[in-house]
């Protein structure tokens, strides 16, 4: 299985450094081949210009600057998040690369009258969203888990039917204990060996 793994975080002495090296670590053994977009360490620039605004229903025009990420999203089969979830949602990077990379015609077909959506990432058959989070799970549901939602049930709707989705979070993270800490890094080894 090809597998793109997709990093947000702006310091590297983070945990999600931490999380990301585990869940790389874990797909290599199981024996999936695997691309890295780190997000910061890249320099991606997430702010959508006016410009790439003008040419974003464009076929093709709306395609420039962002290639590499499109030949990724088309080439990965299971699509993996890994980012801390702050104000219950991914990180403004991560959500401009959403706003950015995801475009009409390359990653989905715009309604019509009458019709939804139409999927194009069919080739993707998971998607995972891997976080840390501030909040206790129960404050993070009243909430409405929009992060979760909009990376999972948003994306997943544009992707291979029935496409498979699943969600790692280790809730107060601040608060949480070394052991705590390594119980999630492995919880994250033990799903991402079996993708399939």
């Amino acid at each position: 299985m090809r597998v793109l793994v997709v990093y947000c975080h702006p310091c590297e002495e983070s945990f999600n450094a931490s999380v990301r090296n585990a869940a790389l670590e874990a797909l290599a053994t199981a024996g999936y081949e695997t691309r890295l977009v780190d997000l910061y360490a890249s320099g991606f620039e997430p702010v959508l210009t006016a410009d790439q605004r003008r040419r974003y229903h464009t076929p093709g025009d709306n395609e420039r600057g962002i290639e590499e990420h499109l030949a990724h999203l088309r080439w990965c089969e299971a699509l993996i998040f890994v980012y801390p979830t702050w104000w219950y949602g991914p990180p403004a990077m991560l959500k401009g690369w959403l706003d950015r990379v995801w475009i009409p015609h390359a990653t989905f077909g715009m309604p019509e009258r009458n019709k939804p959506i139409t999927r194009v990432l069919t080739n993707i058959r998971t998607i995972g969203a891997i976080s840390t989070l501030g909040s206790p799970r129960w404050w993070w549901w009243i909430m409405g888990a929009p992060g979760r939602r909009t990376l999972l049930t948003g994306l997943s709707v544009l992707c291979a039917p029935r496409c498979r989705t699943f969600w790692l979070g280790l809730h107060q993270m601040d608060q949480s204990s070394d052991g705590e800490r390594a119980a999630y890094l492995q919880k994250v080894r033990g799903k991402l060996a079996s993708l399939t």
